[in-house]
């Protein structure tokens, strides 16, 4: 099988201009069949703010309401992927911007939940990866927005690590693939202040000492899960670190290991 790396870049490096444009200009000259999963940044709760349409946060996860939902897909899908795209076409990287609801790539529902209404937030049902395969082979690196749709064209806001790992997960039937969670921090800290202290490895029984000892909480949590979904899905390996240190990342010289 060929590789292929599957790449989701955080929204806090979608905010700094020169951190954005060292990790495209890295991501561009990776030579091997890839896919950029991106964030939202912090730039549709401005937009929002400036418009005036109170945003609502439950436990990090926005609440989107119709108003919210035009925000985040003009923000997403319009601006932050398409300046994504052109800066990687500027270094030679011949990009395809996508939502999920283009080309029917991937379709979600709108979340259930027992307690609390998330509004139009997706949770995705299946990803089409001979769609996306059709786009590698004709030279082509899809950049997608966490944008996706439902059987009923419904818009559906939709969380970009989930993203990243339901495209790891159907892609692996085709590729060896390996899944990169790139974002601001150099790995999994075992001290979320400190960057030096990344933690080189995790596997399930120390993922669980971890939790146990708050040693990993909040926004981690979740990406790990992401992580071991995906590895118990056929995807080869996955890597949380650094987005400006995507080539050793690559080279599994830095960052945190997820292995089961």
């Amino acid at each position: 099988m060929e590789s292929l790396y599957v790449i989701k870049i955080g929204g806090n490096i979608i905010d700094d201009e020169k951190k954005l444009a060292s990790f495209l200009k890295e991501f561009a000259s990776v030579k091997s069949n890839k896919i950029l999963v991106h964030g939202g940044g912090k730039l549709a709760t401005k937009l929002a703010d400036t418009l005036g349409i109170k945003q609502e946060l439950i436990d990090g996860r926005r609440i989107t309401d119709a108003e919210t939902l035009k925000i985040v897909t003009m923000v997403y899908a319009g601006y932050i992927n398409k300046n994504i795209v052109a800066q990687l076409q500027s270094h030679g990287c011949n990009a395809i911007g996508l939502s999920g609801a283009d080309a029917k790539i991937i379709i979600a529902h709108k979340r259930v939940h027992p307690t609390i209404d998330y509004g139009f937030v997706g949770d995705v049902d299946s990803l089409n990866a001979e769609r996306f395969t059709q786009f590698i082979d004709a030279g082509l690196t899809p950049i997608i927005a966490p944008i996706t749709s439902d059987e009923n064209g419904q818009l559906l806001n939709t969380n970009a690590d989930t993203i990243a790992q339901e495209a790891a997960k159907a892609m692996s039937k085709i590729y060896d693939v390996q899944l990169i969670y790139s974002f601001e921090k150099s790995g999994v800290l075992l001290d979320a202040n400190d960057d030096t202290t990344v933690i080189s490895s995790i596997d399930k029984t120390y993922y669980a000492t971890l939790k146990e000892e708050k040693k990993i909480f909040a926004g981690m949590i979740p990406k790990i899960d992401n992580a071991f979904a995906a590895l118990n899905s056929g995807v080869k390996k996955v890597i949380i670190g650094k987005a400006e240190e995507l080539k050793y990342l690559i080279e599994n010289k830095s960052g945190t290991a997820i292995v089961n």
